[in-house]
């Protein structure tokens, strides 16, 4: 180990002690500049702050006010874009309102349709129940059933005053017949028609809503309807009204009536061909009746040509009669050119002569001068003969 002396201790210790001394002058001073610069960088930094505050105002200020400028043209923009639709919208909605009130008017106008609807079903029911207490009665279900039936043949065109006879009867050994409708038909034959079917029955199924009385009801409707076309088969209506088709028409005033028949008894059309009675609704009765009114038709043409016929042979007669007279005129004609040739000859040969010597003479300009007297002329053509097969013997010799 190496051992200072005294000298060179005392020397470090000096050198020791000017080095702390250094240091803490050297520290001294470090912590006036740090302190300094402190100070100078909060001033700068201050100095800073206050500039980019300001430069950023200035920034934000114009960046602001073109923010502004562009919205604004935006929203000009925008408004010029929704200005249409805008028109639009408030077209719609003037519209929409049109249509609401449209709507309200057109609901309050149902509204009183189905009211009146309502009350007019009622009335109508009131009305068909009354129509049905009407029908109840015989008296009136056969008034019903006549103007039915009259009213079927006026459709067809078979009116009363010349085609058709109406409660025309007959007496018989099981009482008097008394049908509803004789119809004529060409040829001097008649076809029958009643219609005194019985309908209470199904009048009443109308009124009833229970559905196993409803169908006993229609059931026994189907029964009359088949008893009345056996007990028209057995009056034999076609031996009572001769000369008349072997055959009577059941008339039924509506085809509910057949339909409702039809449907629990399906029989009933072959049994009514059986009796020599056929059903007929308003549709198939008209359908007949214009058949006949056809052939009325038919028979008027054949009237019509057989007196066309008649009257030809008449104004061919009468044309020969004609031929006579004319051929009574051209010789007259004849007659007359003769006499009127042998005048003119006459006037020419004799007069004339005569009467030019006359002139000669002396003095006679004081009678008419030198005229000159016209000679006719004397005709050669004569009447035209008949020539025509049918009037040459008519002709006179």
């Amino acid at each position: 180990m190496y051992i200072l002396g005294p000298t060179m201790t005392t020397a470090v210790i000096v050198i020791f002690g000017i080095s702390v001394a250094a240091i803490g002058l050297g520290w001294i001073l470090l912590k006036g500049m740090v302190d300094r610069f402190k100070a100078l960088s909060a001033e700068a930094l201050q100095t800073n702050n206050q500039q980019f505050l300001q430069l950023a105002q200035t920034q934000f200020d114009r960046l602001q006010s073109l923010a502004q400028q562009d919205l604004q043209k935006r929203q000009e923009n925008i408004t010029e874009i929704v200005k249409p639709v805008r028109e639009s919208l408030e077209k719609v909605d003037m519209k929409i309102q049109e249509l609401e009130r449209s709507r309200a008017k057109a609901d309050e106008s149902i509204y009183q349709q189905v009211k009146t609807l309502i009350e007019a079903q009622k009335e109508l029911r009131t009305e068909t129940s009354q129509l049905v207490s009407a029908l109840r009665a015989p008296q009136s279900r056969g008034r019903w059933g006549e103007v039915q039936l009259k009213r079927v043949v006026e459709l067809a065109g078979m009116l009363e005053h010349c085609d058709f006879l109406t409660q025309a009867s007959t007496n018989t050994e099981d009482g008097r017949l008394r049908p509803d409708l004789i119809v004529r038909l060409p040829g001097g034959k008649r076809i029958v028609v009643d219609a005194k079917t019985p309908l209470l029955a199904f009048l009443d199924s109308l009124s009833i809503e229970n559905a196993d009385l409803k169908r006993q009801r229609l059931s026994e409707h189907a029964r009359y309807v088949r008893k009345h076309i056996e007990q028209l088969g057995r009056k034999a209506y076609w031996d009572q009204f001769a000369p008349a088709p072997e055959f009577v028409i059941l008339f039924l005033p509506g085809e509910h009536f057949y339909s409702a028949a039809l449907e629990f008894d399906p029989s009933l059309l072959e049994f009514g061909v059986a009796q020599n009675v056929i059903v007929a609704t308003p549709t198939t009765l008209i359908a007949l009746l214009r058949s006949v009114a056809y052939g009325w038709r038919q028979e008027k043409l054949a009237e019509n040509a057989r007196a066309m016929g008649e009257l030809g042979k008449e104004l061919y007669k009468r044309l020969s009669d004609l031929g006579v007279h004319f051929s009574r005129v051209g010789k007259s004609l004849e007659t007359s050119i003769d006499s009127y040739n042998k005048a003119v000859a006459t006037l020419e040969s004799r007069v004339l002569v005569t009467a030019r010597k006359f002139r000669d003479l002396e003095g006679s300009t004081s009678l008419g001068g030198s005229a000159e007297l016209e000679t006719p002329v004397p005709i050669d053509q004569r009447a035209r003969a008949l020539q025509a097969p049918e009037l040459e013997t008519s002709k006179e010799t």
